[in-house]
């Protein structure tokens, strides 16, 4: 069955870097855009990144635009995150996932990572 499998995050304080990382895989067709989204509690998701994965334009959220890259490796169909410049507000849970119309909101989402947890301490 098509799922995505995340590795990375971690913790680190404030001003530091972490990576994440997204596989997709057993897909028939290969997805044609990936994102991140995050989530803490109390909160609902929300998405941070997207990347189209035929052209590899990309689109950032305000509040991590300038701080966060992402990428794709059209190869193996992986998505990174580099998260740098971390701030404590960017602690949560975050979540990959392919989706429909490269419309980078939880809504659009077909597929979702199963998280991966990110701590930025003060």
């Amino acid at each position: 069955q098509e799922h995505l499998v995340e590795s990375g995050g971690g913790s680190t304080q404030a001003g530091g870097s972490l990576r994440v990382s997204c596989a997709a895989n057993g897909f028939t067709n290969r997805p044609n855009c990936m994102g991140w989204f995050r989530q803490s509690i109390g909160k609902e998701r929300e998405g941070v990144a997207r990347i189209l994965l035929t052209s590899n334009k990309t689109y950032y959220a305000d509040s991590v635009n300038g701080r966060f890259t992402i990428s794709a490796d059209t190869t193996k169909t992986t998505v990174y995150l580099l998260m740098n410049d971390l701030k404590p507000e960017d602690t949560g849970t975050y979540y990959c996932g392919v989706i429909r119309h490269c419309i980078l909101h939880p809504t659009t989402v077909w597929y979702w990572g199963q998280g991966t947890p990110v701590t930025v301490s003060s």
